[in-house]
């Protein structure tokens, strides 16, 4: 699996993540399958630049907390997830939008950036919640990637 990430100067961040986002990658991608051999970038940035770029590439004028651009749709991905080197997508983070979000689900800024890698892969792997049996096999395939990473829930968090 290779694992490319790049952190903007982002208050907080430390260079530790990174072998949370390569644990993250690798749980993911294993769990749903992949050979191992997959490419996936992560992008840490600031909530002006999660902004900016969710206006640029939906529309939409709002901060959010992670973006995933997807190489190929769900169908496709699965087709070609024994291709070698196959290159999944780019995943942007918006790291003090996820640090404010732990302290408000009662969780580690660990497990919420942790959760946010495994999404945001999840996307690219042609998951989706745009009903309610999607979301629901997103959930459940989150919570267990999330267990095998020894982030489950703590504290009562709510995700």
């Amino acid at each position: 699996m290779a694992l490319r990430y790049k952190a903007d100067r982002v208050a907080g961040w430390t260079p530790a993540y990174g072998a949370l986002l390569r644990a993250a990658a690798e749980r993911t991608l294993s769990a749903e399958g992949f050979a191992g051999d997959g490419q996936v970038f992560i992008g840490i940035v600031s909530r002006r630049r999660i902004r900016r770029l969710n206006l640029e590439h939906r529309g939409i004028d709002a901060e959010t907390d992670v973006l995933s651009f997807p190489q190929y749709e769900r169908a496709e991905v699965r087709r070609l997830r024994e291709t070698p080197g196959l290159v999944l997508g780019d995943i942007v983070i918006a790291a003090d939008i996820a640090r404010k979000q732990a302290t408000e689900y009662g969780h580690s800024p660990e497990r919420e950036i942790g959760f946010l890698a495994v999404h945001g892969i999840l996307h690219l792997l042609g998951h989706d919640h745009d009903d309610p049996e999607k979301e629901r096999a997103m959930r459940d395939a989150q919570e267990k990637i999330m267990a095998e990473l020894g982030l489950g829930r703590d504290k009562g968090g709510a995700r």
